[in-house]
């Protein structure tokens, strides 16, 4: 230890002097070697600028990238916020077009049809969310809207002059973004005719503000807004834009959009949006201006000529990027020279050290070799621990599996006496197939005997049938998976409680998927787990009125689920909180275990039961989910 001590006090002195002491030498004389230093420095410097200017400007790039993605992930949310705005209130129009009081009252108009249908109006749209519901007869004047008898009333307007008014009328449907004559306030006019034997009747009207889409868009952090083919913006969630174009328009194409938008004092200001490159664009949404990553896509059929824009701010995040990109690339060539000067100064005494730790190693070695006989002693009695819990948990496995074979066999009791009724109704087909075949076969008409004879073929194959099903459901469960049709184990399920089902007159409604799933599991024992919950739902339905099961199927990405719900009084919450415990059970005569042997027979085959808490009063619903097949 004193020669290790000696060692570092030289470093030391290394440190502070002797490598101080050591001199550069450069070829030539000493204005060569400043020339060569000052030149070298200017190098470096030159090449840490471009560096450092290369990696901003590249993460400057990853971030506008990156800002896109989220533009484009981000977008569907905001379309699909303003299509099914109108994708939900283009219905009122074409269902009330099929109204027979609607028609009623276009065809024999009348003070008492029109208040009734004008309060029919008012709750459609108090419903529905619409700001104005109205009806037009064929001359194009309003005879019933949803605010008749206020001050704001459309009853008695003429919209003649709207296009939603004349297009409906010659093409079935119409959609127009205005101003409303009344209200001044902009929406989208949603039409469709309504048609008669002897022509048009007349045309209803819904008018959507799309205020609460705008609001959303808002709430976002993001500027959203639609245009037209004319590139006029229409909903937006900057409402000083609203009615801008965003590029300058000719006297031609101002005078169709104020035609075509029927606002006749508009001028259709530029936008203050420009861009700035393939995604980035200066925009003024506020008091100042600010970088913005934009995508625009068209909304397609929803909207028809429509095109939506959503701008993401990116002038902080870019320019943190960038920083934070030349700052890092900053400190990473500062600490690269610092690294290189350590290097050559430990170069030094890297020598020294040397000898010290090979007298380190020999005491290390030594250590090492007391306690490697330590960890073999440890491993030795460790080896004897892993094998008492193997064996332990080979006894486990072995009692889970005759629990569930004894599980299995408890159920196979239960249903016996259902199984048993079963089998009797083609035995007592079989003698009665049998008595007609003697007599036939007696007076000589033997194509009816053969015919008989067939019958009792058929009828014991379906004992047949029932009997290996109660056989297959009775053998211990092998383990093994494979792939098989979902329908199969239901099928199998309700086969053996068939009687049992019957006799208790409950319905049973299955929800089917074409084709069948398949999933990976064994049959036996998904059929267990089925059979358990079908007998826990007889249970529970039992004196109750109108009993019914609904078993559905359902497919979610790489999981097949099985659904059973039945309609019967519900678990109570003390029986929820602790369900799938052993010995827990709300039945006078029940273990406790069948969910609990259930729920570890779904694990072992890879997914889960889960109970789905439907509310106290509402029935009981569990539910499996396997792995789908390959």
């Amino acid at each position: 230890m004193i020669g290790f001590k000696n060692t570092m006090a030289e470093e030391e002195d290394m440190g502070n002097g002797a490598f101080q002491r050591a001199p550069l030498v450069f070829p030539g004389r000493s204005g060569g070697r400043s020339l060569w230093l000052v030149v070298l420095l200017a190098i470096l410097g030159a090449a840490l600028c471009f560096v450092v200017f290369a990696t901003g400007r590249i993460a400057g790039t990853r971030a506008e990238y990156a800002l896109r993605d989220r533009a484009l992930a981000a977008f569907p949310l905001a379309a699909d916020s303003l299509k099914g705005e109108i994708e939900k209130q283009r219905m009122i129009p074409l269902v009330l077009a099929r109204d027979g009081a609607v028609q009623e009252m276009l065809r024999s108009p009348s003070t008492a049809n029109e208040a009734a249908l004008d309060e029919k109006l008012r709750a459609i749209a108090r419903d529905a969310g619409s700001s104005i519901l109205y009806i037009i007869n064929p001359e194009g004047v309003a005879v019933a809207a949803s605010n008749a008898g206020e001050p704001t009333s459309f009853v008695g307007s003429d919209y003649r002059f709207r296009h939603y008014f004349t297009e409906a009328m010659a093409d079935g449907a119409a959609m127009q973004y205005a101003l409303g004559t009344v209200s001044a306030r902009p929406g989208l006019y949603l039409s469709s005719r309504v048609d008669g034997p002897e022509g048009p009747l007349g045309v209803v009207v819904v008018k959507v503000e799309l205020d609460r889409v705008e609001s959303r868009w808002l709430e976002s952090g993001f500027v959203v807004f639609t245009t037209d083919e004319r590139g006029v913006v229409l909903a937006t969630s900057v409402p000083q834009w609203r009615f801008g174009a965003l590029s300058p328009l000719s006297a031609k194409e101002k005078q169709t959009a104020r035609d075509r938008l029927q606002l006749p004092g508009v001028t259709f200001e530029p936008v203050p949006l420009s861009r700035r490159g393939d995604n980035l664009v200066t925009a003024t949404p506020e008091s100042r201006s600010a970088g913005f990553v934009a995508v625009s896509q068209d909304l397609g059929k929803a909207v028809p000529g429509w095109r939506m824009s959503l701008l993401i701010p990116a002038d902080t995040e870019i320019s943190s990027a960038v920083m934070t990109a030349r700052v890092t690339t900053l400190l990473a060539l500062v600490l690269v020279g610092f690294v290189i000067f350590i290097i050559v100064r430990r170069r030094r005494a890297a020598r020294q050290r040397q000898e010290v730790l090979v007298l380190l190693n020999a005491e290390l070695e030594h250590r090492v070799e007391l306690r490697t006989a330590e960890l073999q002693s440890s491993n030795a009695a460790l080896a004897g621990e892993i094998a008492e819990r193997e064996n332990a948990e080979a006894r486990v496995r072995r009692l889970r599996d005759e629990l569930a074979q004894a599980n299995r066999l408890s159920i196979l009791g239960q249903i016996t006496a259902g199984v048993a009724h079963e089998i009797n109704q083609p035995v007592a087909a079989i003698r009665t197939y049998a008595e007609n075949a003697a007599r036939l076969l007696g007076i000589g008409r033997s194509q009816e005997t053969a015919e008989n004879l067939t019958s009792i073929v058929a009828m014991t194959g379906r004992i047949g049938t029932i009997t290996e099903t109660l056989r297959s459901f009775s053998r211990r469960a092998s383990g093994s998976m494979g792939p098989i049709l979902a329908d199969d184990a239901i099928d199998g399920a309700l086969s053996l409680l068939s009687g049992r089902i019957r006799d208790s007159g409950v319905t049973i409604e299955r929800k089917r998927i074409d084709p069948s799933p398949i999933v990976m599991a064994s049959r036996m024992r998904l059929e267990q787990i089925l059979v358990n919950l079908l007998q826990n739902a007889l249970d529970a339905l039992k004196d109750q009125p109108e009993p019914r099961v609904e078993i559905a199927l359902a497919e979610n990405g790489e999981m097949v689920a099985i659904s059973l719900r039945d309609n019967g009084p519900g678990l109570a919450p003390d029986i929820r909180r602790s369900l799938f415990m052993p010995f827990v059970t709300n039945k006078e005569k029940g273990l406790g275990l069948g969910l609990v042997i259930s729920q570890e027979i779904a694990r072992e085959l890879g997914g889960s039961l889960r109970h789905d808490d439907a509310g106290h009063g509402r029935g009981t619903s569990f539910t499996v989910e396997l792995r789908r097949a390959a």
